[in-house]
């Protein structure tokens, strides 16, 4: 009798093809259900844990950054541009200039740094007695002496060097790390903000935002101090009820996900929901500095009579013990705009040596202990340390005060640690550290290269946002790879 079935189903009446096929398929289906577990399918990867690790654009140098932000705009000519010219001419005006006017209105003479450069390690680099710890880091360090910003305003100035756009709105750095790469630890934040023991800076979480990519993608901001909020178990709850309830949530949630394919709000939510759950083990653990050992403590001086040097120095071995614990992207910020210009930060106006002396302690020890524990440790050679301010200042004092006014013209950054040279200076201000003479450095390029250290090409990392391809370089940027090894 002839078959009615159709061609494509006759295969199936043969018991052994039958029977082989069948067993390959459930192993195939075991398999997948076990990728999927695991969020290894590519399907399922992006829709179900936005978070997962992902590979970069190509090979990179560094699998995670460190950024110290110094809020309040660092004098780059009282710490790390050292300037003869300025010693020879102190006191005279500024050739070329009749009167000059700046940010808070007209400029006094040239004034020379109040601290001593030396050389340093044997590279030999100048740096002042300001910051000795961390001139005793010299030989570890990448030099970018001709920085420029487009603002000198503070607020703006912080925005782009954090979000390369001036205005708010605009997601920042370790939120586009995060969004490209995600993270290496599912129990912790792909992006971590520290704020700085005495208060935010002065734009707050907009120097952390994930602007218009997804929400799971902003920093979580906490410190050494201040433990993340609202993660302990209500004492009215039990462990095992507490339990139970996650279990319950994680099936609704599946259920819901599953109903709602593609949807990657949805998808976001329920991993920071997720996310928050699992640290409530894995955030009061990082945080413990009691684990570190007395010699590490030491090292960093989180015992320091000084409570906010104190303070900075738990902020810095909490950077560490994040990033080893896989922790994508860390930036560590120093200074605060609780209290006006000078008094917690960097903003200084009227009196730069009695605010610097005060602020210099805070920084140069913690930070530079957070240099030799990744080197020590190894992970200084995956791992890319920045040091970043919103811009610099003049080499002027302000008429009538013995501060310096903004500049944006000309400044300083430093990077250390995964592809990047050693006891290296790259570009270069005029002869009084007023503006960027040699190579100049846009924060677009400063970007691009950050970017590419990760492993990611900064016009290829883009999100459709408002009907254009947003970057995080906008339509600008140039890696700088004289710097690159």
């Amino acid at each position: 009798m002839k078959s009615s079935a159709p061609a494509s189903g006759l295969h199936l009446l043969d018991r052994r093809r039958f029977l082989g096929q069948m067993a390959g398929g459930l192993g195939n289906v075991a398999l997948c259900g076990l990728l999927a577990q695991e969020g290894l399918l590519a399907s399922e990867a992006g829709a179900t844990n936005p978070l997962l690790a992902k590979p970069p654009h190509f090979p990179a140098k560094a699998k995670r950054i460190v950024q110290i932000f110094c809020t309040g705009a660092v004098s780059h000519l009282d710490t790390f541009d050292y300037k003869p010219e300025l010693l020879k001419r102190d006191g005279q005006p500024l050739p070329g200039v009749d009167k000059l006017i700046t940010f808070q209105g007209e400029n006094g003479n040239l004034a020379r740094s109040p601290w001593e450069f030396k050389p340093r390690g044997e590279s030999g680099k100048m740096i002042s007695d300001l910051l000795p710890e961390l001139a005793g880091c010299a030989d570890d360090l990448c030099f970018i002496h001709s920085l420029t910003s487009k603002t000198n305003t503070h607020g703006p100035g912080e925005m782009f060097m954090s979000t390369g756009f001036t205005l708010e709105g605009f997601p920042s750095v370790g939120a586009w790390a995060a969004y490209a790469l995600g993270t290496e630890s599912q129990d912790l934040p792909a992006y971590v903000a520290i704020p700085d023991p005495r208060g935010v800076p002065q734009q707050g979480p907009a120097n952390w935002t994930n602007g218009f990519l997804p929400a799971v993608y902003q920093g979580t901001a906490f410190n050494a101090g201040q433990p993340i909020r609202h993660l302990e178990r209500p004492a009215r709850v039990n462990a095992s009820a507490d339990r139970a309830t996650k279990d319950f949530l994680r099936v609704l949630n599946e259920e819901h996900l599953n109903r709602n394919p593609g949807d990657s709000d949805l998808a976001a939510r329920i991993a920071a929901y997720e996310l928050a759950a699992r640290m409530q083990l894995s955030a009061p653990e990082v945080s413990d500095l009691a684990r570190e050992s007395a010699a590490t403590r030491d090292l960093y001086g989180v015992d320091h009579p000084n409570p906010i040097q104190a303070g900075f120095a738990r902020n810095c071995l909490l950077a560490r013990r994040l990033l080893e614990r896989g922790v994508r992207f860390v930036t560590l910020f120093n200074g605060a705009f609780a209290m006006g210009e000078g008094v917690q930060n960097w903003d200084g106006h009227k009196r730069i040596k009695a605010d610097y002396d005060r602020h210099g302690p805070v920084l140069d020890k913690p930070a530079a202990a957070l240099l030799r524990d990744l080197k020590s440790r190894g992970m200084l050679d995956d791992t890319l340390v920045v040091w970043t301010t919103e811009f610099g200042r003049m080499p002027t004092f302000q008429k009538g005060a013995q501060g310096r006014d903004h500049n944006p013209k000309g400044f300083t950054a430093w990077l250390a640690g995964a592809g990047v040279k050693r006891a290296f200076s790259y570009g270069a201000t005029d002869e009084f550290g007023h503006q960027a003479v040699e190579k100049v450095v846009t924060v677009h390029d400063f970007h691009a290269t950050l970017l590419n250290l990760l492993g990611l090409d900064h016009e290829r990392l883009t999100y459709y946002h408002n009907g254009a391809q947003r970057r995080l370089t906008d339509v600008h940027g140039h890696v700088i790879r004289e710097i690159l090894v």
